[in-house]
This record gives C-alpha cells, structure tokens and sequence, in this order.
C-alpha cells in the first residue's frame, strides 16, 4: 500500500505521515526532504524558494518512480508533500492504481481565520522551517487555491474546517 498526503501548506502533511508511520509502522518519504537533499547536492539549479510547478514538474517524475518502485517489491510507504500533482493518477495504470490511496489537506477559510495562531504554532511541530514567513493572506490564498484544483481534478480531498480532526484510514 502506498499513501499519498497532498494538500496546501501548513495543513498537517507530515503531522499526519508521522501518525500514520506510528499506527501502521510504514515508512513515509518526506518529498520537501528530497527537495533539499537535491538542492543541497547540486543536483539541481531550483532552490527552496523556486516555482512550486517547477519543483513539481522536477520532483514527481522521480517520487513517481519510486512509487512504482516500492508497489512492485510489495512494500508500503508513505509520501507526502505539496509537490503531488492533481493529476497524479494519470501517471499510474489500473494495477498501480490499486495499490494507491490519495488524500488532499485544506483548510477552509472560517477555519484559518480562527485558528490561524494556532497554524502559526504548529507550523514546525515535525520539522523545523528555516525560512518562512506565515501570512494570513498566504495561507488563506494557498488554500484556496489547493481546494479549487482538488475540485477541478476531482479528487480525494479533506476539508479541515470547524475542528483539526485529521485522521486516514488505509482502507479508505
């Protein structure tokens, strides 16, 4: 089984991966700690503050990969990140397919402007951010625009929106 956490920033990606590698002892692929690892190497000329399109156009082509990897040695991982295309599943045929379960975090705008000190809070609860600044404005926008293509794509996705209750079952 592969699990792949998608969605906005700040809406609990790896909060979740790490819960999940608790309750099912799978382990789980940071795609930001990739992203790093291949900046820090000199594998690419994109750095931490480039286009999301182009560290997604990079990225997924080799999580995919890797995806396709794990799922023909029978292993379960799990990936999360907001380099995830929407389109995802067109890079998989039925058999992969199969062996994938997919989730979006968003955030609803009633909910980031009543907790937003708390996505303030919790914004470095697994990893610490070296540079980033938390906006209002940027969150609401990057979670608006998170909902709308998940809606466009029509895919799975999980509205966090009176109360944080995040919670992904494999069998879902």
């Amino acid at each position: 089984m592969v699990i792949l956490i998608a969605g906005a920033s700040h809406t609990g990606k790896t909060v979740l991966a790490q819960k999940l590698l608790e309750k099912y002892h799978y382990p789980y692929l940071s795609i930001d700690h990739l992203k790093m690892g291949l900046i820090r190497s000199g594998h690419t000329a994109l750095t931490p503050l480039s286009d999301d399109e182009d560290l997604t156009a990079y990225l997924w082509p080799i999580v995919r990969e890797m995806i396709k990897t794990a799922i023909e040695n029978g292993q379960h991982l799990i990936v999360e990140g907001c380099y995830i295309p929407f389109d995802w599943a067109d890079d998989f045929d039925d058999e992969y397919r199969r062996h994938i379960r997919y989730r979006c975090l968003v955030m609803s705008e009633r909910y980031i402007r009543n907790h937003f000190a708390d996505i303030q809070r919790y914004a470095c609860a697994v990893e610490h951010r070296l540079t980033e600044d938390i906006t209002l404005e940027g969150v609401l926008a990057d979670n608006a625009e998170t909902l709308a293509s998940a809606q466009k794509h029509r895919v799975d996705y999980l509205l966090i929106d009176e109360t944080y209750a995040v919670d992904f079952s494999i069998e879902s």
